[in-house]
């Protein structure tokens, strides 16, 4: 029976390199001179380190458009509380890896109730897509694709 799996997965080596790419630019922007500013991954977590505030914000949107350029979905990044330790600022962005329980179970919902003739089922953190035709599968890839639910989804294992 074909069958396909539902990810959200990011490549960690193009993480890599679009955090090496802004700390490049960082070096060479005129606003960021005589500033201690950087970028570092560790995991899946990118933290930026700044000398103020608005600073993160230039500095996430960088990262962001470093991180476009190498085929990453922004919507794969949290960005978490901002933390102020002596005269440094300092923010964490999350790299979601893995498609969380509740929004799996929107997944499957929104294809039920879209009447596709396929079977999902939830299996750790993807979603795998079951059906007897190819055509259906490939209906519900473009209505998971259309459905708004805050994070990047990626298909494999298509199987005929």
């Amino acid at each position: 029976m074909p069958s396909f799996d539902v990810v959200s997965e990011v490549e960690m080596t193009e993480a890599l390199n679009s955090v090496d790419n802004a700390n490049r630019e960082l070096e060479t922007r005129y606003d960021f001179r005589g500033v201690e500013a950087s970028f570092k991954l560790t995991k899946e977590t990118i933290l930026m380190k700044a000398d103020a505030e608005f600073q993160l914000t230039q500095m996430f949107e960088i990262l962001a458009s470093k991180a476009v350029k190498r085929g990453l979905d922004v919507k794969s990044f949290e960005l978490e509380d901002i933390v102020h330790t002596g005269k440094t600022f300092s923010q964490e962005v999350t790299i979601k890896q893995g498609i969380e329980q509740d929004i799996a179970k929107r997944v499957v919902k929104k294809i039920k109730d879209a009447k596709l003739k396929v079977q999902s089922a939830i299996q750790g953190d993807e979603v795998r897509v079951t059906g007897k035709k190819r055509d259906d599968l490939q209906q519900a890839m473009q209505l998971i694709r259309t459905a708004e639910l805050g994070q990047p989804f990626q298909f494999k294992n298509f199987r005929d």
